[in-house]
């Protein structure tokens, strides 16, 4: 029998010893769990390492809201998958985890557990990489129907999701489409200097990298802004980032990314 391979990620340790429990009782899944987005990372690189990949990741839709970080198992669900957080360690939200997921492991089907609809996150979720967005109080055999169903490519969100994903994905292919028509209307200058706000680099840091003095910078920065439409670098980064233009790369190469919805 083909086991399937899934990692609780929630750092409520109630809900996540429960969950686990459930699911480890059903003949064909092995379940692990995480507490964090990092742990979660770590126990994917190890397994992949071993050569025991997992097949699902059931996210927390609020990771990293709860005030404490750990998430452990029942002792007989112990192993090398098992991981918890630990104090200090970086937080990394629901979505964020869902696309280093489908960066670092393509091949690994995600599936959000929220406690409450929203068509907004369910969309965002989706557009990350997500197969599934399912209600934290859904009966058992529904969860392990969308388990099953994302492991041969279906996308699963609840009925009455639906409408509500499908306007906010249509929203947001005509923002990206609005933000790439401002983006193509900047110079090769301005483009590149907006690539150095992407990245976080101050005015000082990107002359020195531009080898221009900021007053030039300073310019061209509010070139950038103007042509935007918008009144700070927050704003012009969270635009660049709906047209798809990512940060420069600080080792020296420009990076653009395709940002296609999934």
């Amino acid at each position: 029998m083909a086991r399937i391979r899934v990692l609780v990620v929630d750092d409520h340790r109630i809900f996540a010893e429960s969950l686990a429990t459930a699911l480890a009782a059903e003949q064909d899944v092995d379940v692990s769990a995480a507490g964090s987005g990092p742990a979660a990372l770590r126990a994917l690189e190890r397994a992949a390492g071993e050569g025991r990949r997992f097949d699902v990741l059931l996210i927390d839709a609020d990771l990293g809201a709860a005030a404490t970080d750990v998430a452990q198992v029942p002792g007989q669900l112990r192993g090398p998958g098992q991981e918890g957080g630990g104090p200090g360690e970086g937080v990394v939200d629901g979505i964020s985890l869902v696309a280093g997921v489908r960066s670092g492991q393509p091949a690994v089907r995600t599936v959000v557990l929220a406690e409450r609809d929203d068509p907004r996150r369910a969309a965002a979720a989706l557009q990350a990489g997500a197969s599934g967005w399912v209600a934290k109080d859904c009966s058992l055999s529904r969860l392990l129907s969308v388990i099953r169903g994302v492991l041969r490519d279906e996308t699963h969100l609840p009925p009455a999701l639906l409408t509500g994903v499908l306007r906010e994905l249509t929203a947001a292919r005509k923002h990206r489409t609005e933000s790439e028509r401002l983006v193509e209307s900047l110079t090769p200058r301005e483009r590149e200097v907006l690539r150095c706000m992407v990245a976080g680099l101050g005015r000082k840091a990107v002359a020195e990298r531009l080898y221009l003095s900021p007053h030039t910078v300073r310019t061209h920065m509010q070139n950038v802004l103007g042509k935007l439409g918008v009144h700070s670098t927050l704003a012009a980064v969270a635009l660049a980032r709906r047209a798809g233009v990512g940060p420069v790369d600080l080792a020296g190469d420009v990076v653009e990314r395709g940002g296609q919805l999934a």
